[in-house]
Formats: C-alpha cells, structure tokens, sequence
C-alpha cells in the first residue's frame, strides 16, 4: 500500500467513479489508475468498487469503510506539513477564507484590516462562493475558514460557530408608497413587485419560510446573488428590496430608504466553520479571535460553541 494508491482510490470517488477524470486529476493514465486499485484490491483481498465490465458504478462495504480512513490519513499528511510550516516560519503563509458577497463586502472589511496589520506577510484570499461551494471547499481542503449563513451548520465534518446575528431589512426608492405605513407588515410589502437573494443565498430560505407561515406569495421581480445588485434596481424603481440589514449603509445608499421591517423576519445567524481535523496556523486561529474575541483557539479545538449572541446591522 502506498500513497499514490490511496489518492487514486479518493480520486475516484471524488470524480464520481469515473477513471478518466479521475487519471487527468492526478495527471497519470487511464490504465495506471485501473492498475493501482486492482493492485490493492489484491494486496487487500477485497474488492473495494462495484463493478459492471470495466465501469466503476460504487463502492462495496469494504470500499466505504477504506474511503473514510483514506480520507484521514490524506488529511493527515496535509497536517504534517502544515505543522511542519506553523513552526518554520510563523508569520508567513497563506490562508484562505471561503465566504460569501454579502460577508466579504459588510462583515469582514475591518477583520481583514486588522489581521493584515498583524500578519502582513501572510497571503490572505477571499474566495466568495456560494454556500454549497464553501461547504465543498472546506471538505477539500482548499480553504482555511468558511463564512456564510446557511449550508455550514448541517455537515458533521465541520465545526461551526455562531459568528453573528442579523435580520433582514426592507429597502425602498425615496417617495416610495411604503413610506407612509407606520407599521410595515408582509401583507403591504405584497402589494409592490420584490427585488431579493437568490434561492440559497442570505437567508433567502427565512424569506421563503416566514411568508409561506403567513400564506403569501410574493412576485419575486427579480433575484440576485448580492445585495448591491439589488440596491442598483431597487433605485431604478423597479421593486422593493429585501436584503441583509447589515448591507444598507446610508451614507452610501442616499437614493435609499430603510424601513423598520426587523419584526417581519426570523433571526438569522452566520455561522465560522472549520474542517475538524484539519490542522490551522496559528494566524487562521487569530483570524478567527478577530472575527469573534471569545473564540479562542481552545474553543475550537474542543469543537465548543462559545455562548454568544451578537446582533449586527439592527
């Protein structure tokens, strides 16, 4: 058994069983990654894919079981050396956040601005994605720290954490209709067209629920990925926003309104994750500090949600 046996057999399933994707992956051949698993398969004495002619369609029991302690012991040799860096050079590096629009523009801008003070030598990349993708990149090991609202909290690879609370808000053109309710309700929101995220993005699911508990369908103008897309179509007149409370800043969106709307909407809570097992510098762990002062590294170690409720953008 060796290493390059054991990428290939998580290659594989990574590529959903098919052997060609999976060969141009690791940058070999069709019929070395064939002659590997079938190596050992023998070295093992089980079959580890189910087999139809020459296709992979799965995995057998056996298969299943070596998947997982594949998948430690890559992480594990990722680990090695990331410990081998951590104590090397403490102070250079590069960490990764994979976060989305609305956490990139609002949330972090003064976390970054501190940690780059702190660490200047240290290559920080935000990747913006979708939650999906986040979770993905988590798994994978391509990023350090995921950041978002929804998809993070429901995997049990990760350690997640409550980083914020937040409600969304109602954002209106001046000289809208809707100024002039003194107490908003869904039922006036209604009324007009409704420019907002797109499913599966920032809190939209919340949205979606609180009406369907009130029997209401909005008409749904428009959607988009991020909050300043909706703003720009929301100053064209073109509907009423509904956007993360902490993405209206009124010395910037002076064509815009925010309505008291935070007794309309359910709490939603943007959650920090990280994969468990896999190894942080130590300046991924002062990010994190940044970001929320008590949780400590000790805190994510233990995989121990700090008992915090933070409200921003309220």
């Amino acid at each position: 058994m060796n290493f390059q046996q054991l990428r290939i057999i998580h290659e594989t399933v990574r590529q959903n069983y098919n052997l060609t994707e999976a060969a141009n992956a690791l940058f070999t051949s069709q019929s070395g990654v064939s002659k590997h698993i079938k190596d050992l398969e023998d070295e093992l004495g089980v079959e580890l894919f189910i087999r139809k002619g020459k296709r992979l369609l799965g995995l057998t029991d056996p298969g299943k079981e070596l998947v997982k302690i594949v998948e430690r012991i890559l992480l594990d040799a990722k680990n090695v050396k990331r410990l081998a860096e951590q104590f090397s050079n403490r102070k250079q590096g590069r960490l990764t956040i994979a976060t989305t629009h609305t956490q990139a523009q609002y949330a972090l801008p003064p976390v970054v601005t501190q940690f780059k003070k702190a660490f200047p030598q240290v290559h920080l990349v935000l990747h913006q994605a979708s939650p999906g993708e986040i979770v993905s990149m988590l798994l994978d090991g391509h990023a350090d720290i995921g950041i978002a609202t929804e998809a993070l909290e429901s995997v049990s690879e990760l350690a997640s954490f409550p980083y914020y609370s937040w409600h969304h808000a109602v954002i209106v053109p001046h000289g809208h209709p809707l100024e002039s309710v003194h107490l908003l309700t869904l039922e006036a929101i209604a009324e007009f067209p409704v420019i907002t995220y797109h499913e599966g993005f920032t809190g939209r699911t919340g949205i979606d629920q609180t009406l369907a508990k009130a029997g209401l369908v909005l008409d749904i103008a428009m959607s988009a990925l991020d909050a300043d897309v909706i703003k720009t179509y929301v100053e064209l007149g073109l509907g009423v926003g509904i956007v993360a409370s902490m993405a209206f800043n009124p010395a910037r969106d002076t064509k815009l309104n925010l309505l008291d709307s935070s007794h309309l909407f359910e709490k939603n809570t943007t959650n920090i994750s990280v994969r468990r097992g896999h190894y942080l510098r130590g300046y991924a762990y002062r990010f994190i500090e940044l970001c929320l002062p008590s949780l400590t590294e000790a805190a994510i170690r233990t995989g121990v949600k700090p008992e915090v409720d933070i409200e921003l953008g309220t």
